[in-house]
C-alpha cells in the first residue's frame, strides 16, 4: 500500500520545525521513520502533514555529563549504542539498545523517537522509566520536561501535545555501588520481546541492597517499573523478588504466547537481570 497524501515540509532549524508544527497541529514528526513509515504505508496512521526534522543538525547530539546522558532528537541507537562515553556513564542504556530490533533498523531509527512512538514493547521506555529520566519538549508555547512516569500514557500514546516536538532525552547517570542490567525474551533475534526486563541494584556501604528496581516491556499497556528491594531483602533474595513479580503481574495474551507463559518467563528474567546487577554493583563498589 502507498501512504495517504501529506504536507511535507523539511525545517533546517527547531525554531522552524515548531513553527511549521503549529501551523499543522495534526502532522507528525519525521525522524528516524522506522516505525512511522510502515504506519503510514498501511494506512494506520493518516497525518495531515510531514514535518521532516532531518535536516535540523542542532537536534543531532549526544552530550554525556557526570549528571546522565542526553540524547537529542536525531541520535541514531547506533551512534548511542556504541558511545563508551554514553556507556561509561549509564551502562544500562547501551545494554539495552544492543536489544533493539537489527542493525539496519538502529543505523537509522533514533532514540527519541522510540521514546516519542510510546510502543510497550520497546526497549527505550522501560530504560528511560526504570531510571527516572526526562523528555524535553519544545513548541511554540515553550518548552518543558516530562518525567518518563508521567510521558507514557498509553499504547502508541505520549504526553506529547499537538505542536511538541521532543528535542530530547535524558538518562540519569548511574550511582556509585549502583549496578544494572537488561535481559528479554523474543521468538525470533530483533523481534518485539515476549517479555523484556532492565534492572538497577543499588548498595548501600555495608554492600547490603539499598534499592532493588525493574523496568518491564511486553506486559503492560506502558511501561511497568516495580521497587523490588523490600521483596528482596538487604541480602538480596532475587527468587523471592521474582516470586512478588509474578505476583503483581497481569500479562496479555496474545497469537505469540499466553498469559502464563509470560507470567513465568517474566519472573526468570527478573531473576536473571537483578542477580546480574548486583554483581555489577558489588564489582563496582570493591574496585
Amino acid at each position: 500500500m502507498k501512504p495517504p497524501p501529506f504536507g511535507y515540509h523539511a525545517p533546517a532549524t527547531v525554531a522552524e520545525a515548531l513553527e511549521a508544527l503549529a501551523a499543522a497541529p495534526g502532522g507528525k514528526v519525521l525522524a528516524g521513520g522506522q516505525s512511522l513509515i510502515p504506519l503510514l504505508n498501511m494506512r494506520l496512521a493518516a497525518p495531515s502533514d510531514l514535518v521532516d526534522i532531518n535536516r535540523v543538525a542542532e537536534l543531532d547530539t549526544v552530550h554525556v555529563g557526570d549528571a546522565g546522558v542526553r540524547v537529542g532528537a536525531l541520535a541514531r541507537h547506533a551512534r548511542v549504542e556504541r558511545s563508551a562515553e554514553a556507556a561509561a556513564v549509564q551502562p544500562l542504556l547501551g545494554r539495552a539498545l544492543r536489544h533493539v530490533a537489527h542493525p539496519v533498523i538502529r543505523n537509522r531509527g533514533t532514540v527519541v523517537g522510540s521514546l516519542a512512538h510510546a510502543d510497550p514493547a520497546a526497549e527505550l521506555p522501560a530504560v528511560l522509566t526504570v531510571l527516572g529520566g526526562t523528555v524535553e519538549a519544545a513548541s511554540a508555547r515553550g518548552r518543558r520536561t516530562i518525567p518518563a512516569a508521567a510521558f507514557f500514557r498509553g499504547p502508541l500514546e505520549s504526553a506529547l501535545e499537538p505542536g511538541e516536538l521532543a528535542v530530547a532525552a535524558f538518562f540519569p547517570a548511574a550511582p556509585p555501588r549502583t549496578g544494572s542490567a537488561f535481559a528479554e525474551t523474543a521468538r525470533r533475534h530483533g523481534d518485539y520481546a515476549l517479555s523484556g526486563v532492565a534492572a538497577v541494584v543499588g548498595l548501600d556501604e555495608d554492600l547490603r541492597v539499598r534499592e532493588a528496581r525493574a523496568g518491564y516491556l511486553g506486559i503492560a499497556a506502558t511501561p511497568l517499573v516495580l521497587d523490588l528491594a523490600g521483596a528482596a531483602g538487604p541480602g538480596g533474595d532475587w527468587a523471592a523478588a521474582a516470586a512478588h513479580v509474578r505476583e503483581r503481574i497481569d500479562p496479555e495474551p496474545d497469537i505469540h504466547a499466553g498469559a502464563a507463559y509470560r507470567r513465568h518467563l517474566t519472573g526468570v528474567l527478573t531473576e536473571r537481570a537483578l542477580s546480574s546487577a548486583a554483581a555489577e554493583a558489588l564489582r563496582k563498589a570493591e574496585d
